[in-house]
């Protein structure tokens, strides 16, 4: 059960919460890591760089679940960036490998710095990125931003609840599933029914050492395989 107060008429109320609301916007600056950056998307500098990086997905698998996509070219690649990844929210990132090369997206979405909640989302990692220690590292940096640098109490992730490759990565990553809202929306002319998950601010020491501990390079070998498993959950 939920910790709460009780007030002078005996009814049970949330306990106080510390610090200024509103919590700042997320800045659009680079966020830069040990295996690879999160930057603002620049569309015109980094839109050929991702369609290459994506076209690595050769059966467009990694697409079925986002409401858009797969692109035929990179000019439809392009004017959909161009439309849709250049406003404050959602605030797309372009993922830069060590050579700064465009390997993938992510963006925070429904920031509300009123109740210090943010989701993180539109996450498309090419396989040029994905099963890399740059992609852990990815959701390490945003989550850091979110909680250490802007003192946010709660971090969302959601997706379609058939795609059970996004779910467990949730759970890998340490979010917490909190349930599935059955038919939430739509895309591309099917239903969605959307589970849900988060980290909240008093999870995320426990989780950041976890990532820490993980991105460490002696928990690499000489081949970049990893020596121990990610251990963000409590429960993992």
């Amino acid at each position: 059960m939920t910790r709460h107060e009780t007030n002078d008429l005996g009814q049970p109320i949330g306990w106080p919460v510390d610090g200024d609301f509103p919590r700042p916007t997320p800045p659009y600056t680079p966020m830069e890591g040990r295996y690879c950056s999160v930057v603002p998307l620049d569309v015109n500098r980094q839109t050929p760089g991702l369609f290459r990086a994506f076209a690595n997905d050769t059966d467009g698998r990694n697409w079925t679940y986002l409401p858009y996509g797969p692109f035929e070219c990179e000019n439809d690649f392009f004017e959909w960036a161009q439309a849709n990844c250049t406003d404050a929210d959602p605030m797309f990132h372009t993922v830069l490998d060590q050579d700064d090369i465009p390997v993938g997206m992510a963006s925070f979405l429904r920031i509300q710095p009123a109740a210090g909640t943010i989701e993180v989302g539109h996450i498309h990692f090419s396989p040029l990125l994905q099963r890399k220690p740059q992609s852990t590292e990815t959701m390490y940096l945003m989550m850091r931003r979110v909680f250490d640098e802007l003192g946010y109490r709660r971090y969302e992730w959601k997706c379609d609840a058939l795609n059970a490759p996004s779910c467990r990565a949730a759970e890998r990553l340490g979010f917490t599933f909190e349930g599935v809202f059955r038919q939430a929306t739509q895309y591309k002319g099917r239903n969605r029914d959307t589970a849900w998950y988060s980290i909240i601010d008093s999870e995320w020491p426990r989780i950041r050492e976890a990532f820490e501990t993980w991105l460490s390079p002696d928990n690499f070998d000489d081949t970049g395989q990893q020596r121990q498993p990610l251990k963000a959950r409590a429960d993992a």
